[in-house]
């Protein structure tokens, strides 16, 4: 067999299938190369999903005839020179014009500030044309049209045009987000048109034109630095979440990136604030030394590689979490929007065939029945105040205002407590408005708390195993384990080495009960591979204090005297997350004045 070297149009139609994939990509390349030109508007026009036409239009520094002739030549790029360790570019790998270029018919004009006239090249499958002279704007334009008409079988795997051009649109709004000053539109025939004007440097008014005004009003301000990474953005409050993952943003030194770590650390983050089956909202930008970071993994630049993964994954974290904390517990507006929705006529009926059951309602009494082992948990609550045992009827919230004086309560965040309906809903009068509390899902969280304190307090008690279970494992894996042992002895799991290729497990966490100690090790042997953290572990032991908190707390249909009432929202204002139970779902909802009086006509 002889080995020889591919034709040049070949060799280009081989690197296209890995840059461009879909219309999107093409977009999104030359989206790039308009931003790194130093645009500040920037016009984007599509026709059948992309696949017919992509047209960019920006005003940028633009291009003279010498660099129209190399721009859509293979790996000719202005944007580094001979290292990839200082990437402060969107685009430096000088594929994506000759990739476009090669599978379809490409055309570039351009004109530089200054010059008398503009320039044009064009390449039909490949072909190109001679630079010629051509009248122009000063900027560039890039048009593409018939994306793959060049490579048909690709042509046939792409989604319908409706899908492309919904990729496009997902595409620019990730870029809108990256780059506030940036006035963006975005039209066609095949769509309507998008039109985001600049923000200069406020970031949450262009994420509001993005995900709506909600956002504004839901949203947490996230601000970190750890060693020489820092993190920015904005979190939504847990309980303002969506059915997806495709309102969370992630920018990296303004690239947006899908990268698996930083998603995972944003759902690790909101771990027992957010509902099964439902996403938070978050906005992130992470800003580090160019050298820390990998943004060559892939041609198509969406994958990154951080130097420290655990470090940025503890970042985000950590951040997330202490935002949480700080400001999480105020409720989402959207409760009250749904308060107000459900109050207007003919929006408060049951669905027909649909009567309210109290057996099946979400506020029932919940019964006595139990999902964890008795024994661990009674190891455990020697460590937790007495609300946290499920043996008695759970005491109920210490008194801290007189019953004689509930006005005095009015001016805190939640009020003062006026009423218990239905023996489940606390209904306090604020100074400008009124708060309705789900009494058991308040206190749970309440009670969740205290028991994640316990956590953090000290090492958590462990039952001793009879004969200690060896586990064999590959001699990296034990490396990395031993190097969390400490960590992992205060969460109750004593390991040592046993061999250079086996671990001794000695004690497991009382909390867990009888447990499968062999898959617990090889799951945090896993997790410490990819992530370098053993949070696996007290995510676990999270989740049962937070079924025990569930049982332990006030039960709906128990009746609260009016000092218990305000007790409870004292402690709620005094709780971080108390906006909402360990399951995700909203403790409270909140009604301006305003909005009541809107009800009756009277604003």
């Amino acid at each position: 067999m002889t080995v020889k070297l591919l034709p040049e149009t070949l060799i280009n139609q081989i690197a296209a299938g890995e840059v461009i994939e879909r219309p999107a990509s093409a977009a999104k390349e030359l989206v790039e190369n308009a931003i790194d030109a130093g645009a500040t508007r920037i016009e984007i026009a599509t026709a059948g999903g992309g696949k017919s036409l992509v047209r960019i239009t920006d005003n940028g520094c633009g291009m003279d005839s010498a660099d129209l002739d190399l721009a859509v030549r293979r790996h000719c790029t202005s944007k580094i020179s001979e290292t990839l360790d200082d990437i402060r570019t969107l685009g430096f790998r000088g594929e994506a014009l000759p990739s476009i270029g090669s599978v379809a018919k490409l055309s570039i004009t351009s004109r530089r500030q200054g010059d008398s006239e503009g320039s044009q090249v064009t390449v039909l499958g490949g072909r190109m044309s001679p630079v010629r002279p051509a009248a122009a704007n000063c900027g560039t334009v890039v048009e593409v049209r018939d994306l793959f008409f060049a490579t048909p079988a690709r042509l046939k795997f792409l989604k319908s045009e409706r899908a492309e051009a919904a990729a496009i649109t997902e595409m620019v709004k990730r870029m809108a987000i990256a780059f506030p000053a940036i006035r963006f539109v975005l039209s066609g025939t095949d769509r309507s048109t998008l039109e985001l004007p600049a923000t200069g440097d406020d970031q949450l008014a262009r994420i509001a034109q993005i995900l709506g005004s909600e956002f504004r009003d839901n949203a947490i301000e996230i601000d970190a630095t750890r060693e020489d990474v820092s993190l920015s953005g904005f979190a939504g409050l847990p309980t303002f979440n969506r059915g997806n993952s495709a309102h969370q943003y992630a920018f990296v030194n303004g690239r947006p990136v899908q990268d698996k770590l930083i998603l995972s650390a944003i759902r690790g983050a909101y771990a027992e604030t957010i509902p099964a089956g439902r996403y938070p909202v978050a906005v992130l930008s992470i800003r580090l030394d160019p050298a820390l970071v990998d943004v060559n993994v892939h041609p198509a630049k969406a994958d990154v590689r951080f130097r420290d993964p655990g470090l940025v994954r503890g970042l985000i974290v950590g951040a997330i979490r202490e935002a949480l904390a700080r400001d999480g517990s105020r409720a989402s507006t959207t409760g009250g929007s749904g308060l107000m929705r459900a109050f207007r006529p003919g929006m408060g009926d049951t669905v027909p065939g649909r009567p309210w059951n109290a057996a099946t309602s979400p506020s029932r009494p919940l019964a006595q029945s139990y999902s964890f082992a008795e024994r661990p948990q009674a190891a455990f609550e020697t460590l937790l105040a007495p609300a946290a045992r499920t043996d008695a009827a759970p005491p109920a919230p210490e008194p801290r205002e007189p019953d004689d004086a509930p006005a005095s309560t009015a001016h805190h965040r939640l009020g003062a407590a006026r009423a218990q309906l239905h023996e489940n809903y606390i209904v306090a009068q604020t100074e400008d408005g009124l708060v309705i509390v789900d009494q058991h899902a308040a206190h749970e969280r309440l009670v969740f708390e205290a028991m994640r304190k316990a956590l953090d307090a000290g090492r958590l008690p462990s039952q001793a195993l009879l004969i200690p279970e060896i586990i064999d494992l590959p001699e990296e894996d034990c490396d990395r384990l031993m190097a969390h042992a400490s960590e992992l002895d205060g969460f109750g799991l004593s390991i040592e080495r046993f061999g250079p290729g086996a671990v001794a497990v000695r004690e497991t966490p009382a909390m867990l009960g009888e447990i499968d100690a062999g898959l617990l090790v090889r799951d945090l042997a896993d997790e410490i591979a990819e992530w370098n953290t053993a949070g696996g572990l007290r995510n676990r032991l999270e989740g049962v204090a937070a079924t025990m908190a569930c049982h332990g707390s006030v039960r709906s249909g128990r009746r609260l005297r009016p000092e218990e009432m305000n007790a409870l929202l004292r402690q709620m204002e005094d709780t971080p997350g108390s906006g909402q139970c360990n399951h995700g779902r909203p403790t409270y909802i909140e009604l301006k004045l305003a909005d009541i009086e809107r009800l009756f006509g009277r604003s």
